[in-house]
């Protein structure tokens, strides 16, 4: 079943990057670098999810930052 999840995760972005990567200039090239990157990782974190979903986000990782400092200048 995740097989086939990942599957369409990648169609859709071989879709985007077909549909996308004509619209940006020759001339641009740190433009279409970026895009590449971005939409890499993106994917990437789109099969880490779907391979396993209780992966901490983001705002797990704030909070695991900015704890200490709530405690430090709470008291």
């Amino acid at each position: 079943m995740k097989a086939g999840v990942i599957l369409g995760t990648l169609v859709l972005v071989a879709l985007i990057f077909l549909y996308e990567w004509p619209r940006i200039n020759r001339t641009q090239k740190k433009e279409k670098v970026v895009f590449i990157v971005l939409l890499s990782l993106g994917t990437i974190l789109a099969i880490m999810l779907i391979l396993n979903p209780d992966l901490p986000g983001p705002t797990q990782m704030i909070e695991y930052i900015y704890k200490p400092l709530g405690r430090m200048f709470g008291k």
